[in-house]
């Protein structure tokens, strides 16, 4: 059929006609095997381990220190995710600093998020090493030691909840 349209003429046209009908056959094979035909399931839907990008660019989770409770936005990222996955959470939070309280998650997450050595007030970081999540609530002007902090989320308001003396209790859910 192909031979109708381009007229093949002496070997060299053979050969090329050949490898282009070859590299389109691959290229339809490989997209072929990256389609995602999983069905979903009502086990995996319920579980939150895989969210779009709409929903992790809104994403919120609400945090409760105390009697007090403060929401969060998450940021896209695989970190991220890997870190809604094990929510709730309740999690004994101990100072570190005077400029941030921290907890040690109860497995390492994916370390693909993008890494910094910077840091604002109300940031929630993850730092692999640990495996700890923390949130910033002070800032002292001192750097951050390598391998650095990966960004997953950032207060909304109310981070002087974690501004006070010892470690607290928090427990953090996703808000539906």
């Amino acid at each position: 059929m192909l031979l109708k349209w381009f007229p093949v003429k002496g070997k060299n046209c053979q050969k090329r006609m050949l490898i282009l009908v070859l590299a389109l056959t691959m290229s339809l094979s490989y997209s072929a095997c990256r389609a995602d035909n999983r069905m979903p399931s009502s086990a995996s839907s319920k579980m939150p381990t895989e969210i779009s990008t709409q929903q992790a660019n809104s994403m919120k989770i609400n945090i409760k220190v105390g009697d007090k409770a403060v929401t969060a936005t998450l940021i896209d990222s695989k970190t991220t995710r890997d870190f809604v996955s094990l929510l709730p959470l309740t999690l004994t939070m101990n100072d570190l600093f005077g400029r941030e309280k921290f907890a040690r998650l109860p497995r390492a997450i994916s370390e693909e998020g993008e890494r910094t050595k910077t840091y604002e007030v109300g940031d929630i970081i993850y730092w692999s090493p640990g495996p700890d999540v923390a949130i910033y609530y002070r800032h002292d002007e001192q750097p951050i030691p390598d391998p650095g902090i990966i960004a997953i989320g950032k207060i909304d308001a109310g981070v002087e909840a974690f501004n006070v003396p010892g470690s607290v209790k928090a427990t953090l859910e996703p808000i539906e």
